[in-house]
């Protein structure tokens, strides 16, 4: 098997693999724990080995349609926080289990959401567009969307929370994005076979050295535990469901609908939780933790659901037509 294959492989086991890195750094912390200072550093190859994907020429080609950039920042970025802060406040009364929860939806879409674009045959130029964006946009969007959610109500290093995400996701994607450009698309095509494999070893890395960090606190006997988890859950299919309303209400065609949909709903859940790990109290953690158990899961069943039953439809209709 080529290195392709094998990370085509990988790509469709990350519902696995996410879950899987979560159990290693809880059950193995005395491993895990001392890769905790190369975090940042395995982070940004992870980043930087999305970024080599990515083209000025494709964002130019998204924002001439700028409806669906717009639904997405007031989807992700003001509904899904508020709706987080909302229920969470009705659910629990410890301050930092809200902040966890407002901070796993003020965080950037995943990279990995060009992954189920592709499977399910979305917009691609508008998949990357909005991870590109969004991603460049973090160290503002993150510390801003805290303040405005959360004001006084928590200590926040706003300095070193955006100084993180600067190194983890902007700067990475800055280098591979001018790589891309100035090389037409041979450096990507030369060391992604290579390093696409490795970065997937870095988010398992990643994944199980931040989970090390709250092995102590977290035991599944306690109900605050399920109770979190509980609400990770609804939330997060909450995102996909508040995103494909709005596709319908602007009007989006069912790719870009598809993209929209997918970056809405998934999270960088590895940038968010480093952050909470370095900057917030053990407890504000769990509901990365735990989104990161079922988040990629949610994304496959929400892809069936809404995308590929409203494809069918579209194709059947077409049939029809004909």
């Amino acid at each position: 098997m080529n290195l392709y294959k094998i990370n085509r492989s990988l790509d469709h086991l990350i519902p696995v693999t996410t879950p899987f890195a979560v159990a290693l750094g809880l059950f193995f912390p005395q491993v895990f724990m001392p890769l905790r200072p190369f975090v940042i550093l395995f982070f940004g190859v992870m980043t930087f080995s999305g970024a080599l994907k990515l083209t000025i020429n494709e964002l130019g080609a998204a924002v001439k349609s700028p409806v669906p950039i717009a639904l997405f920042f007031i989807a992700s970025h003001i509904i899904m926080p508020l709706a987080a802060l909302s229920s969470s406040s009705f659910f629990f009364t410890n301050v930092d289990v809200i902040t966890g929860f407002v901070l796993l939806f003020a965080g950037p879409t995943a990279v990995s959401g060009f992954i189920w674009v592709t499977i399910f045959k979305g917009d691609k130029a508008l998949g990357l567009t909005l991870i590109l964006l969004d991603t460049l946009l973090a160290p503002l969007v993150v510390p801003a969307t805290l303040l405005l959610f959360m004001g006084a109500k928590v200590n926040m290093d706003m300095s070193g929370i955006m100084i993180s995400l600067l190194f983890m996701v902007v700067v990475p994607t800055i280098i591979g994005v001018a790589l891309n450009e100035t090389s037409r698309g041979k450096i990507p095509k030369t060391i992604c076979p290579f390093l696409d494999p490795f970065a997937k070893i870095c988010l398992i890395t990643v994944i199980a050295a931040n989970s090390s960090a709250i092995a102590s606190i977290v035991r599944f006997s306690d109900p605050l535990v399920w109770g979190v988890a509980a609400l990770c859950i609804f939330l997060t299919t909450t995102g996909f469901l508040i995103a494909k309303l709005f596709g319908i209400f602007g009007k989006c065609s069912v790719q870009k609908n598809t993209s929209l949909v997918i970056a809405s709903g998934l999270r960088n859940n590895s940038a968010v939780m480093t952050i909470a790990v370095a900057f917030f109290p053990e407890v504000a953690v769990l509901p990365t933790l735990l989104s990161l158990i079922f988040q990629q899961t949610i994304a496959a069943i929400m892809g069936k659901l809404i995308i590929k039953k409203e494809k069918d439809q579209e194709v059947s209709e077409h049939s029809r037509q004909e």
